[in-house]
């Protein structure tokens, strides 16, 4: 893949626009539905990589590029190694800018989130 390839990588269905599972009150998660969120719950459970997402989330445009999210206290690879977690459970989308790699949240994915832990029924 060249540098200058756009790659965009998320795991859930970002056209759906349909949460993936039910909320919590509505009854036992499926094990396929608690895999799903699990791998999101989880990917955000590390304080790194929530401070990430945060970072990314609270961007001006709701894109931010990898230079001006990476000081949060620790090295550049590890900080792309869980932007990475980040994209992989989901929660992330990537496009490469030339030399640069822009992250935007994948909103789907966190209203799926949303629904789930609304205890409104």
């Amino acid at each position: 893949m060249s540098k200058s390839e756009a790659v965009e990588r998320p795991v859930l269905d970002p056209g759906a626009g349909v949460p993936c599972c039910p909320p919590i009150t509505a009854g036992e998660l499926s094990r396929a539905d608690a895999e799903k969120m699990a791998a999101m719950f989880k990917a955000l459970s590390d304080p790194v990589r929530l401070r990430l997402f945060s970072k990314v989330a609270s961007c001006e445009g709701g894109e931010a590029c990898v230079c001006d999210i990476s000081d949060v206290g620790v090295s550049q690879p590890t900080v792309s190694h869980h932007l990475k977690k980040l994209r992989e459970a989901g929660l992330l989308t990537a496009r490469r800018r030339g030399t640069w790699v822009y992250y935007r949240v994948a909103p789907s994915v966190v209203a799926a989130m949303s629904a789930m832990l609304d205890l409104r029924t």
